[in-house]
């Protein structure tokens, strides 16, 4: 299992392939996203986070996924212009992925061997949250239901 969250590739929501370590000494919240999902308000609260501590070094990373209960249907594009235009999403969005099973995208093989949650090493809806210190390390794992205001002070203390 590697050290970190930095020697990931991912494609962006644009199509550009990235690397995570261009995110090296910030905190990051992973989140497993959905458009047609009954917690897609969050995305209001990671915005409002993002906009409020972004300055300080924080970053909500988007990931949108199809596999809980067919909620994330669209291609890239559809999904960017909802996130815009529906929430003002200007955190970083990446292409569409899968969270759970054998085609799960490394990095979340890794975040949740990292940080296991209810159902041990298993995502279990939309919404999932992984709170990441600025070495890159997994430090907690939040439920769809926790909202993501919510999370602000143990934002602070890594941001500290």
């Amino acid at each position: 299992m590697p050290n970190d969250i930095y020697g990931f590739k991912l494609k962006t929501i644009d199509g550009e392939e990235i690397e995570l370590d261009k995110y090296k000494g910030k905190v990051l919240l992973i989140v497993n996203t959905a458009s047609k999902c009954g917690f897609t308000s969050q995305y209001d609260g990671l915005q409002k986070i993002y906009d409020k501590y972004k300055e300080r070094g924080f970053l909500v990373l988007g990931f949108p996924c199809n596999q809980f209960g067919s909620q994330e249907p669209g291609d890239e594009k559809s999904i960017s212009n909802f996130c815009n235009i529906n929430y003002g999403v200007e955190f970083p969005m990446f292409a569409k992925i899968e969270v759970n099973g054998d085609n799960a995208d490394p990095l979340y093989k890794y975040l949740k061997e990292a940080q296991p949650g209810l159902l041990g090493k298993g995502i279990k809806w939309n919404f999932t949250k992984f709170l990441i210190n600025k070495s890159g390390i997994p430090v907690n794992r939040y439920a769809s239901v926790t909202k993501p205001e919510s999370i602000s002070h143990d934002i602070e203390k890594l941001l500290d």
